[in-house]
């Protein structure tokens, strides 16, 4: 089957970021955060953000309500994130993230960190710099 060069671009793209991915998700298991994905970390970001509600996860993350509520469901069963009636509407439950869920995600950035070193060092920081700025310009086009 023939591939063409835009599909290799796309696989080499897509093999960066899950070995970058996988890494630090192994380094989180090692350090006791065992089960955690790309995914967790997006949804903590929202509910930091404000998204305080299954319903509003689900819409910032762009996906259904039942989607967001498997994350959360997920996100409570790791200890990342804990809910509570809304004061205002018992009906409500507010999101929060927890200790352990703001521990798991300042790991994980310094995890991500020590991979960018690595790269820059097998690269060369120039070389990195410069495949950063190209690429927030290809994901970033001016109008």
């Amino acid at each position: 089957m023939a591939r063409s060069a835009g599909a290799n671009l796309a696989m080499l793209l897509l093999g960066g970021f899950e070995a970058m991915v996988d890494e630090v998700r192994a380094g989180l298991a090692e350090q006791g955060h065992p089960g955690v994905r790309a995914g967790h970390e997006f949804a903590m970001t929202a509910i930091e953000a404000g998204a305080d509600t299954t319903s509003e996860l689900g819409r910032r993350l762009g996906v259904s309500k039942q989607a967001a509520a498997k994350t959360v469901a997920a996100l409570q069963n790791l200890g990342y994130v804990a809910s509570e009636p809304d004061p205002t509407d018992a009906r409500r439950q507010l999101l929060r993230v927890t200790d352990r869920g703001h521990e798991m995600t300042t790991l994980g950035a310094a995890l991500f960190d020590k991979v960018r070193s690595r790269w820059a060092k097998q690269l060369g920081g120039e070389a990195l710099a410069t495949l950063e700025t190209n690429l927030t310009q290809l994901i970033r086009p001016e109008s």
